[in-house]
């Protein structure tokens, strides 16, 4: 079986050797090339056509970010972000970097980070995003806010609406929100798989690229009431639940390795409300979500999930079309419309 092609490009000569040793000791890789600046890294994208490549944010000449938007439109190839979490600069390029394509990332190593554990995480990862298939992406498409979505008549009285994403979500998100109506008043509670390391900020930067408020939620908080909208995030390391009119933030045990897991918020939601609650399922890999999704519209609520062609990775809501949970599969760009029709003002 032929090796996954690896190009790495990471300024810093130290951390660059690390990680191409790391790679290089597994037989299942090969790096065919190194950068240590975003121009660079295009050009060797573009004649030696990695599989897969590690990329680092800062970066002379032409940073990162730049450096995904030209990758993802000109010449698409899975990217894993290789970053610090410390810098706040650094954590919001690495969100814009989802946003625009990039498919995961993991933590750069540090002088501690030399362990099994950290060389074992990037292999692995290295490995998943490798056979991800990934399509152009260009960024200029999520420039700038959209119009809003025109509103439908309203087909149900909707309580709350949960959405569950994972990789690919941070992209989908943001299509998704730009183009919800900035009074829309139905509350939507969210649950993205993201590193916990990378978690802290990204409520904040997904403020910034949405018309609605979005926020962590606090524990014991009352579900806001109809127009009250906004987004309100489960925290890192915490399902989110809703229970008793309330949200909690609980340590239970992961559910398909993830917590907060998507099943856990959808299922809540799905007995707390009933016929009122709304699920919608995004690009991810595994299947969480499909069963709470199936809770939601075995309780009589309104379910959808994104189609194939727009998914980075179809695994979540693929599952939940098996289990028949999701009453409609949309493409990405036209599930904003779809839950702008919730509102029932």
């Amino acid at each position: 079986m032929r090796a996954i092609r690896v190009l790495v490009v990471e300024d810093s000569l130290t951390v660059r050797k690390r990680l191409v040793e790391v790679l290089a000791d597994d037989p299942e890789l090969e790096v065919i090339g190194e950068a240590e600046d975003g121009k660079a890294a295009i050009e060797l994208c573009q004649r030696l056509r990695p599989d897969v490549v590690t990329l680092d944010m800062m970066l002379p000449v032409m940073t990162g970010l730049a450096a995904t938007e030209f990758i993802m439109a000109y010449c698409p190839t899975p990217i894993l972000i290789v970053s610090a979490s410390t810098n706040r600069g650094e954590l919001f390029r690495t969100y814009e970097a989802l946003a625009a394509g990039a498919v995961d990332v993991v933590e750069k190593p540090s002088a501690t980070d030399l362990d099994d554990g950290w060389a074992r995480t990037l292999v692995s990862t290295v490995k998943l995003v490798s056979r991800i298939k990934v399509i152009s992406h260009p960024r200029g498409r999520l420039s700038g806010l959209r119009r809003p979505a025109s509103r439908s008549k309203p087909s149900c009285s909707c309580r709350a609406l949960a959405i569950g994403a994972s990789t690919g979500g941070p992209a989908a998100l943001v299509e998704i929100l730009k183009e919800m109506p900035p009074d829309y008043s139905v509350p939507i509670l969210l649950v993205i798989h993201i590193a916990p390391a990378f978690a802290a900020g990204f409520a904040e930067w997904l403020d910034s690229q949405s018309p609605l408020r979005v926020r962590y939620a606090q524990e014991g908080e009352p579900l806001p009431s109809t127009g009250k909208g906004g987004v309100i995030m489960a925290v890192p390391d915490r399902h989110l639940v809703v229970r008793h009119g309330r949200l909690w933030l609980t340590g239970d045990p992961e559910r398909h390795s993830c917590r907060p897991s998507v099943d856990v918020l959808f299922e809540s939601v799905a007995r707390e409300l009933g016929g009122q609650a709304a699920g919608c399922l995004l690009t991810g890999m595994g299947r969480d979500g499909a069963e709470g999704l199936l809770a939601i519209r075995q309780a009589g609520g309104t379910t959808l999930a994104q189609d194939e062609a727009t998914s980075v990775v179809f695994g979540m809501p693929r599952e939940a079309m098996r289990l028949g949970a999701a009453a409609r599969v949309l493409p990405l760009d036209q599930i904003a419309s779809a839950l702008t029709v919730l509102d029932g003002r």
